[in-house]
């Protein structure tokens, strides 16, 4: 029985992404997410926390059951 595909709507990276260059980063996540590409979404801490920014996913890869994406911090809205 395959995985089931989630639909993600924002980012929220629990604190584990990635700084590849100054303002790109990856995000490692548990199972097989589907993301918006190339559009503006939401980049928050967690589910609940206020939105830390906004973010554009450049590239979404599935491997081993885990969703690696990259994406591009567009603005910051808080610095914590």
């Amino acid at each position: 029985m395959g995985m089931p595909l989630e639909l993600n709507t924002m980012i929220v990276t629990k604190g584990r992404e990635k700084r590849v260059e100054e303002n790109l980063f990856v995000l490692i996540k548990e199972g097989y997410r589907l993301y918006p590409i190339e559009i503006p979404i939401e980049v928050r801490k967690t589910i609940d926390s206020e939105s830390s920014g906004t973010g554009v996913i450049k590239k979404v890869e599935w491997e081993n059951s885990t969703t690696t994406i990259t994406y591009q911090l567009i603005s910051l809205y808080s610095p914590n």
